[in-house]
């Protein structure tokens, strides 16, 4: 069973999620601050954290560095009612890998969590097989029976980002986030550089095909 612990210091949020993540068949384990938080970790294997920022004792900020700093690779889901941008960027800064501003629509944190496990699966792994596809990431390679293609690394990792996502829409300023940081002086152009490449690489591969949504940004569109 997949463990979660919910790291909130309102007792009535915190009863709310854990009532939701049950019905949903998942382990729930809660704390109302980072100090309880970091006990809990000590103690038990924990698959996801849904961490809030405005707490007592070691507020969310320092408990994400906690963990971090720790090399743990947990999956943080922070939900807080801070939402201005710089609270954003501050927690990705800190290792957060998504982030819903309160109150909480319990349904997309649902799918949020869900794909966030997937892509801790993946990461796990570090594999990813579409068809007769195999992209390595350890090694930055993509595999179809007897061809190897070695990618530079951002155009692997564009590409590695988009198929472990099929379907989903990623826009520009996203992926130049994830992909290049949020501190780079690339433009989102950079983007569309890359993505063209990656179609000429991979243009007679009929597993996937990268797609471009207008207005909006990019997709990976799984073939098989």
């Amino acid at each position: 069973m997949i463990n979660i612990l919910v790291v909130e210091d309102d007792k009535h949020v915190r009863r709310l999620l854990e009532a939701v993540l049950k019905r949903e068949g998942y382990s729930v384990v809660t704390a109302e601050d980072g100090v309880k938080a970091l006990e809990v970790l000590d103690a038990q294997h924990i698959d996801l954290i849904i961490l809030d920022i405005m707490m007592p004792n070691m507020d969310g900020y320092e408990f994400a560095k906690e963990v971090r700093e720790a090399n743990s690779l947990i999956p943080i889901l922070m939900a807080t009612a801070k939402q201005l941008p710089e609270d954003k960027k501050k927690g990705f800064r800190l290792g957060t890998d998504d982030y819903m501003t309160k109150p909480l629509d319990t349904e997309e944190m649902l799918l949020r969590i869900h794909a966030l496990l997937r892509r801790s699966q993946i990461a796990s792994a570090r594999k990813l097989t579409v068809g007769k596809v195999i992209l390595d990431y350890d090694t930055l390679t993509v595999i179809r029976e007897d061809e190897k293609q070695t990618l530079p690394q951002k155009e692997f990792y564009l590409l590695y980002k988009l198929l472990s996502y099929p379907e989903r829409i990623f826009t520009r300023i996203q992926l130049m986030d994830e992909i290049w940081g949020l501190g780079s002086e690339s433009t989102d152009t950079t983007v569309n550089v890359h993505i063209n490449r990656l179609r000429k690489r991979f243009e007679a591969y009929p597993e996937f095909e990268l797609v471009s949504v207008y207005g909006l940004g990019y997709k990976a569109v799984r073939m098989s």
